[in-house]
């Protein structure tokens, strides 16, 4: 084998690993969910050695989508950590083999406190699994690494099944995009989900023009705007839109008519209107929905305030 076919078979022994675990998705991960939807205090994630570095991931998945977790080493509980837990919080103990010395011997401490456990490990009798109060088995047939020792589909099933009570406590919570973004506001993500119509509109040389404009002046005037567009306005207020393509669909329509006809004859009589504070992600939505690649953002009275387009929206 070359060691590209190793690599393969590494993945294709991750990639069934992770399938294997549908099966054992039973009454103790709704059980789970239950318990973390209803806890008033932190999902506290814990768990040693590579477990330990899983659980940091799981942890800030569950923070970044509305549950507010922190990972702690269970040795570091031995010297004053516990003071951080109260009843109110759900511990997530994670252990491949369930009987890790470190972590049960803290177990009679949370029980003393009344702490629920949420188990997962990928041994079902194991000790860590009858002391919890659910326990979500994580159990992997064989790990990927050649000699079946080093940690690998086990620790990529526990990360997969980390994931998937995060993605059922989003479904659960209803949360939103803009719930993402609170949590991500530094991210890239973040901030197009938070960035507003009036954060890029453009709001200088804006092109207007009226509906009794003959065409002929109007091109000009769209020209000099480089939007593509000219907005048609009567008594300051938005009456109608034209584009260039508009303007070229009218020149082969009416040929040698073209220079007698008026903005009215063309424009579109409603645009499509946002407010200042609309994101520019439902401006999208607005712009893929429709086809078109500008909107008007206007006040409460129909004037215009600005102009967003499809470049302005790529922050």
């Amino acid at each position: 084998m070359t060691v590209r076919d190793y690599a393969i078979q590494c993945i294709k022994d991750e990639a069934q690993a992770l399938l294997d675990l549908i099966p054992k998705i039973d009454a103790n991960f709704d059980n789970a969910v239950e318990l973390i939807l209803g806890c008033h205090g932190k999902v506290i994630v814990t768990g040693v050695g590579k477990s330990g570095h899983i659980g940091a991931k799981i942890a800030a998945t569950l923070s970044s989508t509305g549950t507010p977790s922190f990972f702690i080493n269970p040795l570091d509980v031995y010297h004053g950590d516990l003071g951080v837990m109260t009843p109110d919080d759900v511990v997530l103990a994670i252990s491949n083999s369930g009987q890790t010395d470190e972590l049960l011997r803290f177990i009679p401490m949370l029980q003393h406190m009344r702490v629920p456990i949420i188990g997962m490990s990928g041994n079902p009798g194991s000790l860590l699994a009858k002391y919890s109060t659910c326990h979500i088995n994580v159990s992997v047939s064989k790990e990927a690494c050649p000699l079946n020792l080093a940690p690998t589909s086990s620790t990529t099933a526990t990360l997969a099944m980390g994931d998937a009570l995060a993605v059922a406590l989003m479904e659960r919570r209803n949360f939103q995009p803009k719930d993402f973004a609170q949590f991500h506001p530094g991210g890239e993500l973040g901030k197009r989900l938070l960035t507003t119509a009036q954060d890029v509109m453009r709001t200088t040389d804006m092109p207007i023009i009226t509906p009794e404009m003959h065409l002929g002046e109007a091109i000009i005037l769209v020209s000099k705007g480089k939007l593509g567009l000219g907005v048609a306005e009567r008594e300051g207020k938005v009456v109608g839109l034209i584009t260039d393509g508009d303007i070229r669909r009218a020149m082969e329509k009416w040929q040698a008519e073209f220079f007698d006809r008026t903005v009215a004859d063309i424009m579109t009589r409603k645009p499509k209107t946002v407010a200042p504070e609309t994101r520019i992600t439902e401006i999208q939505d607005i712009m893929n929905k429709y086809k078109i690649h500008t909107v008007l953002v206007t006040d409460n009275d129909n004037r215009l305030l600005g102009v967003v387009d499809h470049y302005s929206c790529m922050v």
